[in-house]
């Protein structure tokens, strides 16, 4: 039994494989003409598509595919053009199945499309200073009923390469006096926090799964996996959906409840993409996300993933306590009452307390 099996898989497997090998023949008779792309699109922008058949066969129709959504038919070889209305910014796949004497083949490329906006600069005012935790290494930062909850992980710092400890904490913004404290084990890195329906939700680094807490007593409610492997960053919320970075430029909108993806956007400038969005927080219908390393927040519109202006917060690390640890910007807290940001960074001794301005 166990030798008709194996033979079986064998038999399988050559088959897989010469069918493999004729799809990859079928498939190399046609390919995109790619001198039909452009090397950037935008919005709202002409797709040209065209369909080389270099052994000049029989075309009995081809399906055009941009993102796997069918764009249209031709019934020849015929070019097609498709305007990029309500495309996502990022790569987009570009597919034409073509059939052609009885048989059918795939020609696959990808165009980038990019923001066409051009982002504006926010200028900003110190309005106050707050003494900030030196030894809080700054994952996120939000109010929830005028208290501030910070949560950090246990990064080692720029200089003498002790670790710290991952927390979770709410804090009285003014004094730095800790109102309530939960450590996390050492093996855990945490990140980004946010607050919904009275629960906080806490990301790890690279342990693939965060913790939801009562927010009242920060007792933890569940643990849950990420809906794939992927790192944790930034968290945020919008009353509804809660929307999670993962160091590159995808921020992630996901159920509250299942954690599943509902959603994802590509973070773009009128030119290229941004990668290492970092911590984030919602402000009147926007993202404002933190670009790690740059001591900058992207203001981003969570529908297309443009990044519409840009704060320039290089300033405030000349103006916090110089030490081996001291590291890049990062924590942003809007604050409803005052309609002011808070922003510090990892291993920053203060909080400063910013007004925007255009």
């Amino acid at each position: 039994m166990k030798k008709h099996k194996l033979l079986a898989i064998i038999f399988l497997a050559a088959i897989a494989q010469s069918c493999g090998d004729k799809e990859k023949s079928e498939s190399s008779s046609f390919s995109f003409d790619s001198a039909q792309f452009k090397t950037q699109y935008r919005i709202s922008d002409t797709l040209n598509l065209a369909i080389l058949n270099p052994e000049n066969r029989k075309v009995d129709s081809i399906v055009y595919y941009v993102n796997d959504k069918n764009v249209g038919t031709q019934n020849s070889a015929s070019p097609l053009t498709y305007v990029l209305d309500n495309a996502k910014l990022g790569y987009q796949s570009v597919k034409a199945t073509v059939y052609s004497d009885k048989n059918t083949a795939d020609a696959e490329s990808r165009i980038e499309v990019i923001s066409s906006v051009q982002p504006k600069l926010i200028n900003y005012t110190i309005v106050n200073t707050y003494p900030h935790d030196l030894t809080s290494y700054t994952q996120g930062l939000e109010f929830y009923r005028d208290t501030l909850f910070e949560g950090t992980g246990n990064g080692a710092g720029m200089g003498t390469g002790i670790r710290g400890i991952s927390k979770l904490r709410k804090v009285d913004y003014k004094t730095g006096k800790v109102y309530q404290n939960v450590d996390l084990p050492m093996q855990i890195f945490g990140e980004g926090i946010t607050i919904l329906n009275n629960k906080v939700y806490q990301l790890t680094y690279q342990n693939n799964e965060g913790y939801v807490y009562d927010a009242d007593n920060l007792k933890k409610i569940k643990t849950f996996p990420y809906f794939k492997k992927m790192e944790g960053w930034g968290l945020t919320n919008d009353g509804t959906n809660l929307y999670m970075s993962d160091g590159s430029e995808k921020i992630w909108k996901l159920d509250p409840e299942t954690m599943k993806e509902v959603d994802y956007i590509n973070v773009y400038t009128a030119g290229s993409k941004i990668k290492a969005v970092n911590e984030l927080e919602w402000i009147d219908g926007k993202i404002f996300g933190n670009i790690y390393g740059r001591d900058a927040i992207a203001v981003i519109d969570p529908k297309t993933g443009s990044v519409e202006a840009v704060i320039n917060l290089v300033d405030l690390k000349s103006k916090v306590t110089k030490h081996p640890d001291l590291d890049v910007l990062n924590g942003i807290a809007y604050n409803p009452k005052t309609k002011t940001l808070f922003v510090t960074g990892k291993n920053w001794d203060k909080l400063f307390e910013i007004r925007l301005s255009e």
